[in-house]
């Protein structure tokens, strides 16, 4: 069995686009009205559930007739244009037999990137939750660009799932979990039914493979997954074309892999640091700021840092590296990059001697700031 036993809290629930739509593009009504109806029965069992839908390019395809998908953005926003209008439509008629109110939400990795985005769209969705709706959240790909984009909507669902602190993250594709090989090629290849460390062993499991239709592979699957991990958050990778997958889910059967949560999560403001799309910039140290920072917990001071990169405001998200540009996390700016410049490699005294009293010692506090490197690293660049 899987020991799936869950109170009954938030949950994040993923579908891919080779779930919802036919190989042709067209979508799949039957999944979809099957999909709805287990997710009426999640809510009476208590769970508040929040959809992160793919199928909007490929439910376009099929509305333009597209034999295959397109490869240029403005082509792909087209289809995406199309499509959306079509897959809620399909997605309201399905919900209505059970008197669910589905709510359309479509974010861009802009919308995590600044915190006040970030928190407007987290109130938005707990009070959909509380007028008893169900989100459906899509990437916003009739707008979004090459470098703002997820890059899959399995990242999507991670980032709701941090987003919302889900207690349980659900990635419906179209395979029977992870497996030791591919199934489709490797008749000796097994489904991992529990992973408890999500660790490069198992990343090694991921074979680089995309559909037709859809973006993301196992690699991205898993990717996302460990994201969600690392906020707290159980997940289940299952086939979304199975049916009653989700009640099997619900039951605590034996079905797809489960992902155990990291120990010890990091809090939600920490976990939106590591997991805010862009960086507005790059703070590069010395050896001895490296340490001070990653060793000792301490804040960063503009002595230790050897250079600065990118334009950025005050309490904009910068990537912390070390010398070698290696990133070593992220944090909250106190100063624009124009005076980060001016005060590197300085110490608080002199700086107050060329300055002036300083509104803020540190160029990045502590508190302010969260790892997305593994530590202590096999070497630091000095």
């Amino acid at each position: 069995m899987m020991r799936l036993h869950l109170k009954p809290g938030t949950a994040v629930v993923k579908v891919g686009t080779n779930v919802l739509a036919t190989a042709h593009g067209h979508l799949d009504t039957h999944r979809i009205a099957q999909l709805a109806a287990q997710l009426h029965r999640w809510r009476l069992a208590g769970w508040r559930v929040a959809l992160v839908s793919s199928g909007a390019i490929g439910a376009g395809m099929g509305k333009l007739k597209l034999g295959k998908r397109p490869t240029e953005l403005p082509q792909l926003q087209a289809c995406a244009a199309v499509g959306q209008t079509a897959l809620m439509q399909e997605y309201i008629a399905a919900f209505s037999p059970h008197g669910i109110t589905p709510a359309q939400i479509l974010l861009t990795a802009a919308d995590f990137d600044h915190r006040s985005r970030y928190l407007n769209a987290r109130h938005t969705i707990h009070t959909l939750f509380d007028y008893g709706c169900l989100p459906i959240i899509n990437e916003n790909d009739t707008v979004s660009i090459a470098e703002i984009k997820f890059g899959d909507n399995d990242r999507l669902a991670a980032l709701v799932a941090n987003l919302l602190q889900a207690s349980l993250t659900v990635l419906l594709t179209n395979v029977d979990g992870l497996w030791t090989g591919d199934p489709r090629r490797d008749t000796t290849a097994v489904r991992v039914p529990v992973v408890e460390r999500l660790d490069e062993t198992i990343t090694g499991l991921a074979q680089a493979t995309k559909s037709a239709l859809g973006t993301g592979g196992m690699a991205s699957k898993l990717a996302a997954a460990k994201l969600a991990l690392a906020g707290g958050s159980t997940v289940v990778m299952a086939n979304g074309s199975t049916d009653g997958i989700l009640d099997a889910v619900l039951a605590g059967a034996d079905v797809g892999t489960l992902f155990l949560p990291t120990p010890g999560a990091a809090p939600a403001f920490k976990n939106w640091l590591a997991a805010a799309g862009l960086p507005k910039g790059e703070l590069h140290l010395d050896a001895g700021a490296v340490r001070a920072l990653m060793e000792q917990g301490k804040s960063l001071l503009a002595v230790g840092v050897v250079r600065v990169s990118g334009s950025f405001r005050k309490g904009d998200v910068v990537a912390v590296c070390d010398a070698a540009g290696l990133e070593l996390g992220r944090g909250l700016v106190n100063y624009a990059n124009v005076v980060a410049e001016r005060m590197l490699g300085k110490s608080t005294e002199r700086l107050e001697a060329e300055l002036g009293k300083l509104p803020y010692v540190e160029l990045v506090h502590r508190d302010n700031f969260t790892r997305t490197a593994e530590w202590p690293a096999t070497s630091v660049a000095g």
